[in-house]
């Protein structure tokens, strides 16, 4: 959750020049992260929420996090390394302050050295026979493993990790040809026509094409490791300063900030295709329909990208070789403009293709809705609604409320009986949306109280009164549903409007953040990032925070996600849950929680594919806390084959369907004769919400619903 927060009368309450760091323009890198690093301190000491002392214990913590975030498996540094490094433990509570990069470059040039070695490492590995009959094991857990103790043991470990991944390309391919078998055999069986082929390898040629992938993935990974810059690790460093506060507090880099304002509003200013790397080229995926790639019917999927030009008078960079993400900056820029891309298309030749630019939204961001009709004839809506968008620069721009608005309005059109709103996988976003979100189903209230840094609470009001769907409502919730979402299934949950079903809890995040950008205390126009701070917590009407405790569902519903740690409560560094006093509010009396709550639970009870799924939500998480795992391949074969059969009796749950059937507006049916990519986007959307079990359930929740309309 964040809010465009502005800041000029908050630090009218601070000093401006303890915020201050005045310097002439940064002449290199160097003076360019040196001052960064001041100014994170000081911004954090001053604005975040809850600051901590920036002392030995901090400095502890940070050293810590830090190489849980740049060698977590603990695969390149030595423990001579580790050794040297741990003289600065205690130190880098100092160097924040003084803008000190001693532990950084360090850190950072031991890193890159290392990555040196363990190329040539791997390409020694590679260049001698790799025996898989050998009875070794490999530590899955990074907790329980050690730092290498010297270059033979992290010789030996890199050996097992490439061992790991030939067998699990081995056990793909035993996979696929099973699957092509089972195919086979059934078109055989039923005398259909066979244009199946299937060529089974022997064992030996498996290890020999599992051999070749992984040396060529691991020399990728080596390749796109050496491209990219140092100051990019800087981002890393400063992440394991601010994440120490609480983990929504972030160091942004320009470009990162840039990917993230691209994905909060669901749009970007290019040409509308997917950029992908392959063996250190790049091309170009799949081109979204109506966009200018599209559009110029001279590009494909699959043309090499050699060069790129950005504007019309400068020179064409040649993108051979070079990260993905640095040529889609080359590509993106401002509306209206031209960008040139020089192709190689598959049949050789190469092409030049102007395109201009254009805003090219990012429809998987936007809340989308369908009907379904019930096996007993009744017709629902259902919404989904993957983040709560908005588009703070552009009054004209999308927002979540507006698109919920005008679903509900096709939705009413096609005289539904009650309304599913999907907030499962939704982190959030806009905190303003929830109420104007809210406005759409109730009349105008409270729905959330938000408490500062120095105790001050403001409670922020829906001012909607004409609502435009009163009747029968359904919130759907998972674990991973945080802060933006928390607020609005708590508000419902707590004003009686709505019943939220799901997972036992959501995810937990109850803090408020805003990007700050650190220009503002410098007197410099480069520009030197942002920081994502936490400067709020909210908290229900109620008075309960949902930090830690999330929203516990009305109806609970067990989920592949129960059984695994997934939440703000297993982050050593969330903030704790605390509560305050209520605000006043009327409560609403739509519905009997406890009958809909016993009717839906003699259900599931009896649900024997839900029994099933959560037999198997337990055993896939027994398989992932598994610590190590055998090396040799009769061993590694014979546990896979062990896996499958246990596997077996899950497989009904691949065969599922809800019995219910979705009707698509006919705006959509006509749009999908002429837009490919929707139609196929469509089909895969509409396939999953017919294998949705909880969806089912969903449906039988809101049928049950006796609330006015």
């Amino acid at each position: 959750m964040w809010k465009n927060f502005k800041l000029n009368k908050f630090l009218l309450l601070i000093p401006l020049t303890s915020l201050m760091f005045c310097f002439n323009s940064p002449q290199n890198d160097d003076e360019k992260m040196q001052t960064i690093m001041v100014s994170v301190k000081n911004t954090l000491s001053y604005l975040h929420y809850s600051p901590k002392s920036i002392n030995d214990a901090y400095s502890k913590d940070v050293y810590k996090h830090y190489f849980e975030l740049v060698d977590p498996a603990k695969r390149y540094f030595l423990q001579s390394d580790m050794d040297e490094f741990s003289k600065h433990e205690t130190k880098l509570d100092d160097y924040i302050g003084q803008g000190d990069l001693t532990f950084y470059k360090l850190t950072i040039d031991r890193l890159y050295q290392r990555v040196d070695e363990i190329d040539k490492i791997t390409q020694d590995i590679f260049s001698k026979p790799i025996n898989l009959q050998e009875d070794e094991t490999l530590t899955l857990e990074p907790k329980l493993k050690k730092v290498p103790a010297n270059k033979q043991e992290q010789y030996n470990e890199w050996k097992k990790f490439i061992k790991y991944n030939i067998l699990q390309e081995v056990e793909s391919m035993n996979s696929k040809e099973e699957a092509q078998k089972e195919k086979k055999d059934s078109v055989q069986k039923y005398k259909l026509k066979d244009t199946i082929k299937f060529k089974p390898l022997t064992q030996d040629e498996k290890i020999k094409k599992a051999t070749d992938e992984v040396k060529d993935l691991v020399k990728d990974t080596f390749t796109r490791f050496k491209k990219r810059k140092k100051m990019d690790w800087f981002t890393v460093y400063m992440n394991a300063y601010t994440e120490v506060f609480d983990p929504h507090t972030n160091y942004y880099s320009p470009k990162d900030k840039e990917d993230f304002d691209t994905q909060f509003t669901g749009k970007v200013i290019g040409i509308g295709a997917l950029i992908q790397e392959k063996k250190g080229n790049l091309y170009l995926g799949a081109l979204t329909i109506g966009a200018p790639a599209w559009k110029s019917k001279q590009l494909s999927e699959g043309d090499k990208i050699l060069k790129v030009r950005s504007k019309p008078k400068e020179d064409a960079v040649n993108v051979v070789g070079m990260l993905s993400d640095e040529a889609v900056r080359l590509i993106r820029g401002e509306k209206g403009t031209p960008v040139t891309l020089t192709v190689q298309k598959k049949d050789g030749t190469i092409k030049d293709v102007t395109m201009i630019r254009e805003e090219v939204a990012i429809e998987d961001t936007f809340a989308r809705s369908i009907v379904a009709n019930t096996p007993n004839g009744k017709k629902y809506g259902f919404i989904n609604l993957p983040s709560f968008n908005a588009d703070f620069e552009n009054a004209k721009g999308r927002n979540a409320s507006d698109d919920i608005k005008n679903e509900i309005i096709k939705l009413k059109e096609q005289n539904i009986q009650g309304i599913i709103l999907d907030l499962r996988n939704n982190g959030g976003g806009s905190l303003t949306e929830v109420g104007d979100i809210m406005g759409l189903f109730m009349e105008a209230g409270p729905y959330v109280q938000v408490k500062d840094g120095n105790g001050k609470i403001q409670t922020l009001k829906n001012k909607n009164e004409t609502p435009i769907w009163t009747g029968p409502l359904v919130i759907m919730q998972n674990e991973l549903s945080a802060s933006a979402s928390e607020i609005l299934a708590g508000v419902m949950q707590d004003y009686g409007r709505a019943m939220i079903i799901g997972s036992p809890q959501s995810f937990g995040k109850g803090t408020v953040q805003t990007f700050v950008d650190l220009n503002r205390f410098l007197n410099t126009e480069d520009d030197f990032g942002s920081l994502k701070l936490t400067i709020q917590k909210f908290y229900r009407i109620t008075g309960e925070s949902t930090q830690r405790k999330g929203i516990v569902s009305d109806i609970q519903m067990k989920d592949f996600f129960t059984y695994a740690e997934v939440g703000e409560r297993y982050d050593d560094y969330a903030l704790a849950w605390d509560k305050i006093p209520p605000t006043k509010f009327q409560k609403l009396n739509y519905f009997n929680i406890q009958a809909l709550e016993k009717a839906s639970a003699e259900r599931m009870a009896k649900n024997s594919n839900y029994q099933l799924l959560l037999e198997s939500a337990q055993w896939r998480e027994k398989l992932d806390k598994e610590e190590n795992i055998t090396l040799n391949i009769t061993k590694f074969n014979e546990l896979m084959k062990n896996r499958k059969s246990q596997i077996e009796k899950f497989k009904a749950l691949t065969k599922f369907e809800n019995g219910l059937q979705f009707i698509m507006y006919p705006s959509e049916i006509e749009r999908e004769k002429k837009d490919e990519a929707f139609r196929k986007k469509s089909e895969m959307w509409i396939k999953n919400l017919k294998k949705d079990l909880y969806l089912q359930e969903a449906m039988n929740i809101v049928s049950d619903m006796g609330a006015k309309s």
